[in-house]
């Protein structure tokens, strides 16, 4: 039996990530001012930093994939041969993606479609895409595949640094109060994400201190796969590297350092960089 993955455009995969995997994705949108993109078939990553990075630059906006895209994908899916779907998402809590995911498994009954809520976003999604299409290469059932990925996702975690508040905000994902506290107190906010919802994690004062502490919570605890995520203009490669020195315990079996994609770019704005960790059993 032949699995294929399908994940969405919020996973931050590279295409040679999906290339790799075989992994087939549904693009969200992203618009600024007028104009929109499916992300990122027409809006690439570097693309869309070097526009944000403009003085002026309207602020970005996103839209989740409609339940004809992912029932396109599916059925491409399965055109091509594949004899069950695995679809790896957004967060449900913070994106409208997996409802629309929902909607086109429902239109497609005949199908073997399994559906996993990521419960998060970037690479806690995309390190369950990539997972599932090794355990798919590998033979594994879509049963088996489902089963693995909700056991991971228990021990997946990601802390990011932020800049501003204000892109959180705008996109709806935070208070405006809580916004208007943070840049009065000038403070650099790291997230994470608990039970499907961005919260803040500790607010620092000093870009020096928001540096240390992140470091201090991703390296905490022994750990299986290091995905470092960051928005220009971070030094995401420099910030990997003090990582790796400083995790506790065997070196991680996986490690990626990728810039945010758009999707996940319109939320945490430049300046934004951190990690996703898989933590070691």
């Amino acid at each position: 039996m032949t699995v294929t993955i399908v994940t969405d455009s919020g996973s931050d995969l590279t295409p040679t990530q999906l290339a790799e995997g075989k992994i087939r994705q549904v693009p969200l949108s992203i618009s600024l001012g007028d104009r929109s993109y499916l992300s990122p078939n027409e809006l690439t990553p570097e693309e869309f930093w070097r526009e944000l990075l403009v003085p002026g630059c309207p602020f970005p906006h996103t839209a989740a994939p409609s339940a004809g895209q992912f029932k396109q994908a599916f059925e491409d899916a399965f055109a091509a041969g594949a004899d069950h779907v695995v679809c790896v998402c957004l967060g449900g809590k913070f994106s409208a993606t997996f409802g629309s995911a929902q909607i086109a498994q429902e239109m497609l009954p005949g199908r073997s479609i399994d559906l996993v809520d990521s419960h998060s976003a970037s690479l806690a999604n995309g390190s369950l895409a990539m997972r599932g299409a090794r355990l798919a290469a590998e033979g594994a059932s879509a049963a088996d595949i489902v089963e693995e990925l909700e056991k991971v996702r228990d021990r997946t975690t990601l802390f990011v640094v932020l800049e501003t508040l204000e892109y959180l905000r705008k996109g709806g994902r935070i208070s405006h109060a809580r916004a208007a506290l943070g840049g009065l107190l000038s403070v650099k906010p790291i997230i994470t994400v608990d039970d499907g919802l961005v919260i803040a994690a500790d607010q620092p004062r000093t870009r020096a201190k928001a540096r240390e502490r992140l470091l201090e919570l991703l390296s905490a605890h022994p750990v299986e796969e290091l995905h470092v995520m960051y928005s220009p203009p971070a030094d995401g490669e420099a910030f990997r590297d003090e990582l790796l020195a400083r995790l506790p315990g065997a070196a991680p079996v996986r490690v990626t350092s990728q810039v945010i994609g758009p999707v996940i770019g319109a939320h945490v704005g430049p300046g934004a960089y951190g990690a996703v960790l898989v933590l070691a059993e």
